[in-house]
């Protein structure tokens, strides 16, 4: 996965921390988070506050 595939970090992010609330998760978290994902090879310095937005965004839909 790559920063820009924001619904397949999505759904990896749901199955890795289902216990966690989206809507609460800071971005320093969130960027940890999806670097550590398995199948996450992207540059760890690839991404911005848009992307994580944008990420978080597409996590709260997948809980929807």
């Amino acid at each position: 996965m790559k920063w820009l595939d924001t619904l397949d970090i999505a759904i990896a992010l749901d199955e890795a921390h289902p216990e966690v609330d989206p809507q609460y998760v800071r971005f320093t978290d969130l960027r940890q988070w999806v670097c550590g994902l398995a199948d996450f090879n992207d540059s760890p310095d690839g991404c911005n506050e848009r992307i994580l937005e944008a990420i978080q965004m597409a996590w709260l839909e997948e809980r929807d």
